[in-house]
């Protein structure tokens, strides 16, 4: 082996641990892992979103409270109209 060949085999991205996800040949993927565990290309183990996500803010329209609500409103419409027709 010539000296070049020596060194780029001890460098530190070859030591590395690797990713081991499976491709779509079904072989082993031999990319430098992240600290995750996975490649950029394969992700994995994901920390999820983040604490007070305003992006995963709900509007509570379907909740039973705001049913309920609708409910007793539609009701009470109901029995207006029913009163203003008997009139």
């Amino acid at each position: 082996m010539q000296n070049s060949q020596l060194a780029q085999n001890s460098l530190p991205m070859l030591q590395c641990q690797r990713c081991h996800a499976r491709t779509r040949q079904g072989n082993l993927c031999q990319s430098p892992a992240m600290l995750n565990g996975r490649c950029r290309m394969h992700g994995g183990l994901s920390i999820g979103a983040p604490i007070g996500n305003q992006n995963a803010f709900k509007h509570g329209r379907y909740t039973a409270a705001a049913i309920a609500e609708r409910r007793w409103a539609r009701k009470l419409m109901d029995d207006f109209f029913a009163l203003v027709k008997s009139l």
